[in-house]
């Protein structure tokens, strides 16, 4: 099910496009010195992007890792110059697709998405 689910969302629900787009806003954070932690948490969220069902993005610390000093400063950086704009896109996309019935799985994915933008240093993909 999660399969088909990741298939329909990557061709029907936007999944190429949102990936795409996160890999291009990475490879441009990476082009600063300043940008390479967020375009690093870019590209883990490119992944998610693509594929999210079957998938959930955690705290780094849950997981066993370190997260790295100032993330909490970083992230809120972020939220003002990026996460805000990229929430309120994926929220407008999610409202789009629930207003379908067969959208809403895909709306629900773009939420969580729009989640995902508000604090994206120091997280980590993991299997549900």
């Amino acid at each position: 099910m999660t399969f088909l689910l990741n298939l329909l969302w990557f061709v029907l629900g936007g999944g190429w496009a949102a990936g795409l787009l996160w890999i291009i806003t990475g490879c441009v954070l990476m082009l600063t010195i300043v940008g390479i932690p967020f375009g690093w948490a870019a590209f883990r969220i490119a992944g998610f992007a693509v594929f999210p069902y079957g998938k959930t993005l955690v705290d780094a610390r849950a997981v066993g890792q370190d997260v790295i000093t100032g993330t909490t400063i970083a992230n809120i950086l972020w939220i003002i110059l990026a996460g805000i704009w990229l929430a309120i896109s994926h929220i407008s996309a999610g409202i789009c697709f629930c207003m379908t019935i067969i959208g809403i799985p895909f709306g629900f994915a773009h939420f969580r998405l729009a989640a995902v933008c508000f604090a994206p240093l120091g997280k980590r993909t993991v299997l549900i």
